[in-house]
């Protein structure tokens, strides 16, 4: 009844609008039945006359997954060849040409082969809604951009394949697929996520209870941001909502130890409270076009499209005294926090800058702008 309940909530919020509406179904791992419930999903709004179609679909051989699929309506994937392999891709221009009503797209983070017209599923994802095509999509809690380096740090992975911030941001619809560390470790146990000779190594690795422990929490709370987020946008009355920051600033360099990292946190603020993110890259006089080191330029390109896709804009300032430009734009730009890394400067080079920075705190104390620095 529930389930029932929750399809026509969302045919509800199809038929509100032209453009195609989103669900994101979000889980901590592989195998808490993310695929499982969109087909499940998918099933009930069939039975309910909805034109629904599967524009791709992952099983991974599990035995319950496959059985969901079965008799549900399927636009073919198409074969290209890559280094001499042929590989099935989801077909977007055959989506787009049959128009369902809704199409189940699994594995939200997936790379395409290159040279696909989108590099990334979740492209091809924002096309499909924006021809008015509705979608149910999946993906798991450590493909999220701005979560990395959390990730990282809690389970020893990097994970490669990611998304965007602001495509959760687009979805109507969050729906969080939980299950107990226990009730999972059991479900891989019995063969029911991985192939029997892939079960030890997955219990000595990623599905420590340890992991799977903090990976429920982060999920958990991930979803519960999101659907806050939507109550603030569609329900409470515009008196009620909490008036956040307006303008965040976040220093941008070449330094490819930890910027993407404090970017990343910058970005999580900039979300959380409903505020602008303002990349900003003061170039000094060693790093023009023609002096910078090539390593150092594709640091600070990769720096400046990560802070692009976090939702960010970029803005670049050509000056020999970073405090005074980075205090000027603040001023400018009406910025309500300052984000930086901490200064890597050796002891003599520090004596000679303290009194900049000192300049700065002051100037930033005097516009009323807080200062983070991350760690």
């Amino acid at each position: 009844m529930q389930m029932e309940e929750n399809s026509q909530h969302f045919l509800e919020l199809i038929r509100r609008s032209h453009r195609g509406r989103f669900k994101i179904y979000i889980g901590m791992i592989a195998g808490v039945g993310k695929t499982y419930r969109m087909l499940q999903d998918a099933r009930e709004m069939l039975r309910s006359g909805t034109d629904v179609r599967i524009g791709y679909v992952e099983t991974h051989g599990r035995p319950d997954t496959v059985r969901m699929l079965k008799g549900l309506p399927i636009i073919p994937r198409k074969r290209v060849f890559y280094k001499g392999k042929e590989i099935e891709e989801m077909d977007l221009d055959a989506i787009l040409q049959v128009h369902p009503d809704i199409v189940i797209v699994d594995e939200l983070a997936h790379s395409n082969v290159e040279g696909q017209r989108n590099a990334k599923r979740w492209q091809d994802v924002m096309e499909l809604l924006d021809a008015g095509i509705n979608v149910l999509s999946a993906v798991n809690i450590q493909h999220i951009e701005s979560l990395k380096d959390e990730i990282k740090e809690m389970v020893g992975i990097d994970v490669k394949e990611r998304i965007p911030d602001r495509v959760l941001q687009e979805a109507d619809e969050v729906v969080n697929i939980d299950l107990t560390a226990e009730e999972l470790v059991e479900r891989l146990k019995a063969g029911k996520i991985y192939a029997k000779d892939k079960i030890q190594t997955a219990l000595d690795n990623f599905f420590q209870s340890r992991n799977i422990l903090q990976l429920r929490e982060l999920a958990l709370r991930e979803v519960a941001f999101r659907v806050g987020k939507k109550v603030e946008e569609e329900v409470l009355p515009k008196a009620c909502k909490t008036k956040g920051l307006s303008r965040i600033v976040v220093c941008v360099s070449s330094n490819s130890e930890t910027q993407q990292h404090i970017i990343r946190k910058a970005a999580r603020l900039a979300d959380t409270y409903d505020a602008d993110l303002l990349a900003l890259y003061v170039q000094t006089p060693n790093e023009n076009d023609d002096r910078i080191p090539l390593d150092s330029q594709r640091h600070l390109m990769t720096h400046l499209e990560l802070a692009l896709q976090l939702g960010g804009t970029v803005h670049k300032v050509v000056s020999d005294n970073i405090t005074q430009s980075i205090a000027d734009f603040c001023r400018q730009q009406h910025a309500t926090l300052l984000c930086m890394g901490q200064p890597s400067f050796s002891f003599l080079r520090l004596l000679r800058r303290a009194g900049s920075y000192r300049k700065l705190l002051s100037e930033l104390k005097e516009m009323g702008v807080d200062l983070v620095i991350f760690a």
